[in-house]
């Protein structure tokens, strides 16, 4: 564990130069005291380290100087796909061995181009999550990436949401995992045909001693494009027709985002005298699209289909009655009709 320690100390002198004690301590996670010891481990070794002294002194390695023991363990060449996204690599718990790893390919390099890896890491950052998106909590997620790289069979017990929602017992051979928009999803086969199942879902993994098998032909990738484009325009299974204010128009593409707009703006009648046009708006459910239109508030008017124009109504028309209520100082109604499982209160503890 200390050569392992003590080659990571030698290659960040090496990538970036002057460092100090306290510096070198919190990138290898140990005490200042510790970094004091190994610095003279490897000065004793005869690697040509001295410090410079003053304020914003620290360690150097002397000028020209460069190891080339720079190998790549198996780990941390599995590790290396998951290079610019640290917190997902330590989700799959690669984030030492990608640290690692990335640590020994910069040292590997010409000074030139570790120059230019370095000003491009300071001036690029990926961040996959979404806006306003948590972690989800993925607790099997490993035992679920340890199946799909050692080829086994998995069971797993999944709470599913379609077509009905409930609990159910799956046996799959798991063939890969996917972050999308910064959720996990293990694809698996099930009974010669290939599922997704959404990782945050799944209540409980075991991994069986019999060996998975990948179907012949079968790319990761190019499956999960196929689905993502199936999801798309399957989604989408009825269309609602509404007016929007020019208000309307400009804001409906960060309240719904691009791709809908821009099938709902291509649709667009011109404009009558106010600035208002009616489009055709490629919707997911009645639900959904109630709860996205009314962020548009009064600068969007649903025409059609009824029932999602009566479940607008139906809300606007208790929201109407609360805040009434409340400015006239009397108690305000809570409202059940809204909740199509039972009282609205039931959703909080």
């Amino acid at each position: 564990m200390r050569a392992s320690r003590l080659l990571s100390l030698l290659f960040l002198l090496q990538n970036r130069g002057l460092m100090s004690a306290s510096q070198l301590a919190t990138e290898l996670d140990v005490t200042v005291r510790t970094v004091y010891r190994d610095v003279e481990a490897l000065a004793a070794a005869g690697v040509p380290i001295y410090a410079e002294q003053g304020p914003a002194g620290g360690y150097r390695l002397m000028d020209g100087y460069r190891t080339r023991l720079t190998g790549l363990t198996a780990e941390e060449a599995n590790s290396l796909f998951l290079t610019g996204m640290p917190e997902h690599a330590a989700e799959l718990g690669l984030g030492a061995q990608l640290a690692a790893a990335e640590l020994k390919l910069m040292a590997a390099l010409p000074t030139p181009y570790r120059d230019a890896s370095m000003r491009i890491r300071q001036r690029f950052h990926l961040d996959a999550p979404s806006w306003f998106r948590e972690p989800e909590p993925v607790p099997h997620l490993l035992v679920a990436a340890d199946a799909v790289w050692q080829e086994k069979v998995i069971e797993i017990t999944y709470r599913r949401w379609a077509p009905e929602p409930g609990v159910v017992l799956r046996r799959l051979h798991p063939l890969g995992l996917v972050l999308k928009a910064g959720v996990w999803y293990l694809i698996g086969d099930r009974d010669g045909q290939v599922r997704t199942y959404r990782v945050a879902s799944i209540l409980d993994l075991t991994t069986l001693p019999e060996a998975s098998t990948r179907p012949d032909g079968f790319h990761l990738a190019e499956f999960w494009r196929t689905h993502v484009e199936r999801y798309e325009r399957t989604a989408h299974r009825i269309s609602a027709v509404l007016r929007l204010s020019p208000h309307g128009v400009r804001t409906l593409p960060d309240l719904l985002g691009a791709k809908t707009s821009r099938l709902a703006l291509a649709s667009a009648e011109p404009a009558d005298a106010d600035g208002w046009c009616q489009v055709v708006l490629p919707i997911e459910s009645v639900d959904h699209a109630a709860t996205d239109l009314l962020k548009l508030g009064a600068h969007a008017q649903v025409l059609a289909p009824p029932e999602l124009v009566a479940r607008i109504a139906a809300t606007v028309r208790a929201m109407a009655d609360f805040y009434q209520a409340m400015s006239s100082g009397a108690v305000p109604p809570f409202a059940t009709a809204l909740d199509p499982d039972g009282p609205v209160n039931q959703g909080c503890g």
